[in-house]
């Protein structure tokens, strides 16, 4: 019986009413707060949510009308079109029950009240509060998920001894709830790895979220993975669960998690040590229990090294690591890619029966592929598209052989943008990939080397 009321909200003029009201309540009720001002409720609803309000019918101004508990139950509905509100008076009579109900009150009740009636209406409240929550809930995960099945699962694609080891990691891991981190570049399909993970996991009947990380921007971290009520800022324009409560139960993934800063890496630890979340505006926690599957392209233990990443998170979401092998890595594995993709996008433009020759598979080997296996992707619809024969030839790729080259002394070129390109290659190569090591010798920062790789495509 304890706590099964919630919060409770009681608003009466009369402040004995108030006082043994909250007497009898407090035992069932996990809070009960008393307000004798009714013109507190706008600032009441806006810096607290309540399971249950109380509301007199009649204030000071208007003894038995009534009209002031109407006006305000309009008031605390249209804040929260879900509030469970029980109005209660002393003048009360079946006309004004009826009226009090189609006007959007839960229940009505008399005072002076019987103390066990009291408890029986407002236990009956809570129960319908508590499935419209449940509702709620089912219509935000439902329409959360329906943003994140975007992306439709496909299967991962190789052959090659290193990917053959990679199948080996997710078989021993997937059936554990480890926390797993792939490590690997941009476009070699750490989010299908990440899938593959779930669907092979005893949570793979419940939901799998995707957060692309350093697409978030440091307003909207928390909202995104923790979750708002409404108007707790400017555009809260209704309550919104976090992705962390979407996916409760499931698997969460959190993409190019090297791009947070270090307060936002705090911010997470802390979550995922006290496996709980709180939404903005809120102070309720809200238990968690997820998968946490993490990936990222940056080189994240030279960030521990230099401090630009938190040791202790590291420690927190790569019980296990896998390490997932660029295309240049895996040759072995680019003629299935290539046929692949070859039949995928012949039957999206409607051009059947498009082949790839042997030489052209050949071409495409010896490539080194800096964008991986989307790289791959892009190169053959591209073909597919221009060609005009049913065969792709190796000039059909003539565009793969159209990058700077390398070997061009800077001494011969005078073009600045290939000038920086080949110094920043040179830096890169030199360090053995090393970032941090790279952009110290160049004179630049971390940030600002990755901003010159990416303008780059290197």
């Amino acid at each position: 019986m304890e706590n099964q009321l919630g919060k409770v909200l009681i608003i009466d003029d009369d402040e004995d009413v108030l006082l043994a009201a909250k007497m009898v309540l407090k035992k069932y009720a996990s809070e009960v707060l008393i307000e004798k001002n009714p013109k507190k409720i706008p600032f009441l609803l806006n810096n607290d949510t309540y399971d249950l309000i109380l509301l007199d019918m009649n204030f000071s101004k208007d003894i038995t009308s009534g009209k002031e508990g109407f006006y305000w139950l309009e008031q605390i509905l249209e804040k929260d079109p879900q509030a469970v509100v029980i109005l209660i008076t002393a003048f009360g009579d079946v006309e004004m029950a009826v009226k009090a109900l189609k006007a959007g009150a839960t229940d009505f009740v008399l005072k002076p009240w019987q103390n066990e009636k009291l408890i029986a209406t407002l236990s009956s409240a809570a129960r319908l509060k508590a499935s419209y929550k449940e509702v709620k809930r089912l219509k935000q995960t439902s329409k959360q998920l329906q943003e994140d099945s975007n992306v439709s699962f496909k299967n991962i694609i190789g052959d090659s001894k290193e990917i053959k080891e990679v199948f080996k990691i997710i078989d021993k891991v997937a059936s554990t709830d480890a926390n797993v981190l792939i490590l690997g570049e941009n476009g070699t399909g750490k989010e299908l790895i990440a899938r593959a993970i779930h669907q092979k996991s005893l949570r793979r009947d419940n939901v799998f979220i995707g957060v692309d990380m350093g697409a978030i921007t440091e307003s909207l971290f928390e909202s995104e993975l923790f979750g708002h009520k409404k108007g707790s800022f400017t555009d809260a324009k209704e309550d919104r669960p976090g992705r962390f409560e979407v996916a409760n139960n499931g698997s969460l993934f959190l993409d190019e998690i090297g791009n947070l800063s270090i307060p936002l890496q705090s911010k997470l630890l802390t979550a995922l040590q006290r496996r709980e979340v709180t939404r903005i505006g809120s102070n309720q926690s809200i238990p968690i229990d997820i998968r946490l599957i993490c990936a990222t392209n940056m080189p994240i233990y030279d960030m521990v090294g230099d401090a630009s990443f938190r040791q202790d998170l590291l420690y927190r979401i790569n019980t296990v690591e896998i390490h997932l092998p660029p295309l240049r890595e895996r040759p072995d594995d680019i003629p299935l890619l290539a046929e692949h993709f070859t039949d995928m996008y012949a039957s999206k433009y409607r051009k059947p029966g498009k082949k790839l020759k042997p030489p052209t598979i050949k071409k495409l080997q010896r490539y080194s592929w800096p964008g991986n296996i989307r790289e791959l992707q892009h190169a053959i619809e591209r073909a597919i598209i221009m060609s005009e024969s049913d065969v792709l030839e190796p000039d059909d790729f003539f565009f793969l052989s159209q990058k700077p080259d390398p070997i061009k002394k800077a001494s011969d070129n005078l073009n600045l943008d290939e000038l920086e390109r080949d110094v920043i290659q040179k830096a890169v190569d030199k360090n053995h990939g090393n970032i941090s090591k790279a952009a110290k010798e160049l004179g630049l920062t971390r940030a600002s080397l990755y901003r010159r790789l990416e303008k780059h495509g290197l």
